[in-house]
């Protein structure tokens, strides 16, 4: 094979490594804090009705406890708010610890006893995102424990009428799916917070169980129910940290009208510091969630003190006093949401006046401000300031006022008077509630237009608490402020870039990213500040916005300052009619220049994040190509070529990407999609690139020919898997045969570790019986231990073989038909006194086997890839139950165990003598290949079934 094959899937590789780099590292450090407990955890056991804990044995319910607390519950007579955590995939209950001990901290400093009780379901840590079969099963156990827990509190004065549900992982996906149960009462939950949650589709379907799963899930949220609609729902993302769950993923599949539901993403931010006003920020990610301020993983996002604060804080605050329980107001659950995760104001939930506000003071402590920008910074002692702002001069000049102030403290500051007494404003409206927090200040945005009653604006710039902060507001009028700005092309690969500069004159700017609306869309952005003076000014606050999806990100600096931000999406715009926004809330008299360019490695960083799961099907593509060029050759010449050749040579991507297009296009077509429809064939599946809805509903987006030149790119990184995986499993298998050696018996036959016909079919039935009552996973394990004890034996002879120094020299003798040499007449032995000698041909037929089956056995690993979860399910269960219920690989795969047992004894030989069949199974598999890969990418466990097809005609071409 020639260097440039190297070379090219090196580059390959390289190109993947790069992708992988930037999805698993392409981001800073953690900076959560972590959540520590002040006592030992203890984690008491609740007694579960006899058939509930015989029908479930491997679960579990606890309470968590500390200290006191801990002792005062023994006897469980609870009076708290419950609250129960339902753990991941592969969670473990302990990790409720986080948010309990945290909630019993809360408490001690709560008046009237107000507490809340933690419970956590101990689910075995059971791999449910990758084996579906567990889901229901957890899912009824969940409404059984939430059963127990409420009566608990039978004895209770204000007993509890429901649970709040707090999952992580798949644990909130579990908590959606409690409403599909025929008999669970919708009433007995109110409040859902999820973690990290994939909710509209799962991670990796590596089994129909999970896509069913989901599929009750979604039709029963999707649907506008009356029950549904009093259900509150927060689902909180972990951002471009959380490699295992897109954030995308983590969107609440609602109908559009019902506003109960809300999602959150986390995002990140560098920022930086000013010693002179702010406290220290160090650079690091930060989160969407007002307050917290950091990024999470998949795994902190539990622990990580900033985000759990924010979890207890809304959770105290829903609780009613009166009952100690959590409130059952609707609107009063969705406005303490909103303001601890969407939208902080910088005041306290409930302190939102009803009525008029009215002022006292002297007329020396107000002040009209006439000019077009105010500045302000109280002196350090004491004192009581006003500042108004007449609104009849400006409305017709300015469309906005835009307000800033660094004072966190929680109280209104911003007013709409519409009263006024003289110089003093009597009677006004607050409009704080309409501010917003930021990471280092506090904003506001008013429009003039839904300012009709309003006279005048008043700025509270009072300072009792005698604290130094800044006040800037300003008129603005948004045309003068917005400007587009068309991002650079996704092939530019970072060579050409697109600026602007901005001479700043206000306090906020806007830069639309035109044609930014694509999650395969990647572009690093620079911003340069650099300012005449640094005096008295507050810090950059740089925003990437998405309108169609709450992942916001912000991007502190100071001055002078060079910031980089990295633009991606988590969730693509399938309208096109917007894109993403960078918001400048900026300094005056300061110059700034903005450069946005592709970057390429962040590009295949998203490709991968989207796609990743994707890849197998694009392997089991490619190697089915090179399977096929293996018998192209087998069927000419009698002899095989080596798996990383035959991949090289074999892998020609526009005859699978051409008719997939084809077929892309003609469901395009109204006719052709109702006959599909009507025959009642399989949905076609399409990359994950486009919005979950759309890929749903099966509807192709016009003008989105995008994905098949990212599929054509994961063709090549599939190839490159599959090239350097083969070549990896050729190298494991020469050291494994090495070591193995010593333990066999020298052979020469290219026959060896064979079985007879009768011995076949006594493991063909064995094998079969194994999965029928045992696992279908183990079956297919099994199978492929005796092909790979097949693999080593030929390595063995061959290495016996290439070592002997008296092989008789192999004549050649050419075939006039096609100019190969002829594979029978080399395979004659030669003869000595009636004693055949061994020579070379023995060793070119031993090699020749084992290329061969060398790529059996590379095929014969993604299935036993794609079934390990239900083995590992199965054997962390076996102490419960022998037999895996429901097994997702039994009985379909009883053809790939049947095919793996009979290819033990195929030879390249008994192939080329199978000219009928072997031709047949040559012309099969590219079809198979492209229906492979129209059927398989978003039902991963189609792979098997196709790949069973394709070794079972590879098995009846070396009989028939």
């Amino acid at each position: 094979m020639s260097p440039a094959v190297y070379a090219l899937h090196a580059c390959a590789l390289a190109l993947l490594l790069a992708g992988l780099r930037e999805l698993l590292f392409g981001f800073e450090e953690n900076r959560c804090s972590m959540t520590y407990m002040f006592e030992h955890p203890e984690y008491r056991r609740i007694q579960l009705p006899r058939h509930v804990a015989h029908q479930y044995p491997a679960y579990g319910l606890y309470l968590y406890g500390e200290g006191m607390y801990a002792q005062e519950t023994r006897g469980l007579k609870l009076t708290g708010a419950p609250v129960l955590f339902l753990p991941g995939n592969a969670g473990s209950y302990k990790q409720a610890r986080s948010l309990g001990s945290v909630a019993l901290r809360k408490a001690e400093n709560m008046e009237g006893g107000v507490h809340m009780n933690v419970f956590t379901i101990n689910f075995n840590e059971e791999l449910v995102a990758l084996y579906g079969g567990s889901l229901l099963r957890q899912t009824q156990f969940l409404h059984e424990s939430i059963r127990v827990i409420l009566r608990l509190y039978k004895n209770c004065p204000d007993p509890p009428s429901s649970v709040v549900l707090v999952g992580h992982s798949m644990g909130g996906v579990v908590a959606r799916a409690l409403f599909t149960l025929p008999r669970f009462n919708p009433r007995l939950v109110t409040l859902i917070l999820t973690q990290a949650s994939p909710h509209l589709a799962p991670v990796i379907s590596l089994d129909p169980h999970i896509l069913e799963f989901y599929s009750s899930v979604r039709q029963r949220w999707s649907t506008a129910s009356e029950d549904l609609q009093n259900v509150s729902v927060l689902s909180v993302g972990g951002g471009y940290r959380d490699y295992q769950v897109r954030s995308g993923l983590a969107t609440l599949s609602c109908p559009a009208n019902d506003h109960n539901k809300l999602s959150v993403v986390c995002k990140g931010a560098n920022t930086d510091k000013h010693p002179d006003l702010y406290r220290e920020m160090r650079s690091g990610e930060v989160t969407a969630v007002p307050r917290t301020w950091v990024s999470t993983d998949h795994l902190s996002i539990v622990w990580c003190k900033e985000l759990v604060l924010a979890t207890v804080r809304a959770f105290f605050d829903l609780i009613e006093p009166e009952t100690q329980q959590f409130t059952g107001d609707v609107k009063k659950r969705m406005s303490v949401l909103n303001h601890h995760f969407i939208r902080h104001p910088v005041l306290l939930p409930g302190d939102q006046p009803v009525t008029p506000v009215s002022f006292t003071g002297t007329p020396e402590t107000w002040s009209e401000v006439n000019t077009l920008r105010l500045f302000y910074s109280p002196p350090k002692e004491a004192t009581v300031q006003y500042f108004f702002f007449a609104l009849s001069s400006r409305r017709k000049a300015y469309t906005h006022f835009y307000c800033r102030s660094s004072s966190m403290e929680m109280s209104s500051w911003i007013f709409g008077c519409t009263q006024m007494n003289g110089s003093i404003c009597a009677q006004a409206v607050d409009l704080s509630w309409r501010a917003e927090l930021l990471p280092v200040y506090k904003v506001l945005t008013l429009s003039l237009d839904e300012l009709s009653a309003v006279s005048h604006l008043v700025i509270d710039a009072s300072n009792p608490s005698e604290s130094q902060y800044i006040v800037e507001c300003e008129w603005q009028r948004e045309k003068s402020l917005t400007m587009p700005v068309p991002v650079p092309h996704i092939l530019s690969f970072g060579l050409t870039a697109s600026d602007v500069t901005i001479n700043s004159s206000g306090l906020l700017h806007s830069i639309q990213l035109q044609h930014f609306h694509q999650v395969y869309q990647a572009f690093k952005i620079t911003v340069m500040c650099h300012c005449k003076t640094t005096k008295d000014r507050m810090l950059n606050i740089y925003r990437m916005k998405v309108p169609w999806f709450r992942e916001d990100s912000f991007h502190t600096a100071g001055f002078p300052s060079v910031t980089e931000i990295s633009a991606m999406l988590h969730m693509a715009r399938s309208d096109n009619t917007s894109s993403a926004i960078l918001q400048l809330h900026t300094a005056p008299n300061c110059q700034y220049k903005v450069s946005v360019r592709t970057s390429f490695p962040k590009v295949l960083g998203q490709i991968l994040r989207f796609c990743g799961p994707v890849l197998p099907v694009y392997m089991a593509v490619v190697l089915l190509l090179a399977l096929k060029r293996q018998l192209s050759v087998v069927l000419h010449t009698g002899r095989s070529v080596a798996m990383r050749e035959s991949i090289a040579k074999g892998l020609q991507p526009h005859k699978l990407e051409l008719p997939v297009l084809l077929f892309h296009l003609l469901l395009r077509q109204a006719w052709f999609q109702e006959g599909w429809s009507t025959l009642g064939l399989p949905s076609v599946d399409s990359l994950p690139l486009s919005p979950v809805e759309d890929l749903l509903q099966h509807e192709a987006v016009p003008g989105q020919d995008w994905p098949h030149l990212i599929s054509l790119s994961l063709c090549i990184l599939g190839a490159t898997v599959a090239f350097w995986g083969s070549t990896v499993l050729s190298m494991s298998v020469h050291v494994m045969s090495f070591i193995l050696a010593p333990l066999h018996r020298p052979s020469v036959s290219r026959h060896c570790a064979t079985f007879s016909p009768p011995a076949q079919f006594l493991l063909i039935i064995s094998l079969v019986v194994l999965g029928g009552v045992t696992c279908g996973a183990l079956s297919i394990t099994a199978s492929y231990l005796f092909h790979l004890y097949r693999v080593l034996r030929l390595q063995m002879t061959e290495m016996s073989l290439s070592h002997m120094l008296n092989l008789v020299p192999q004549k050649t003798q050419q075939n006039t038909e096609n100019g190969y040499s002829s594979a029978e007449a080399q395979n004659k032995p030669k003869e000595s006194n009636g004693s055949p000698f061994l020579s070379e041909a023995a060793l070119h037929d031993v090699r020749d086997d084992l290329q061969l089956h060398l790529s059996v056995s590379t095929l014969l690993t993604l299935p036993l890839m794609l079934s390990a979860p239900s083995l590992i399910y199965w054997s962390r269960n076996l102490r419960y139950s022998v037999h895996l219920v429901p097994d997702p690989w039994w009985p379909h795969t009883v053809p790939l165990i049947i095919a793996s047992v009979l290819l033990i004894n195929c030879t390249t030989l008994t192939l080329s003598h199978s000219k009928l069949m072997l031709g047949l199974t040559f012309h099969l598999l590219l079809p198979l290949s492209i229906t492979m890969m129209t059927f398989s990418p978003l039902h991963l466990y189609r792979v098997t079934h196709f790949l069973s097809a394709a070794l079972t005609l590879l098995a009846t071409s070396c009989y028939l």
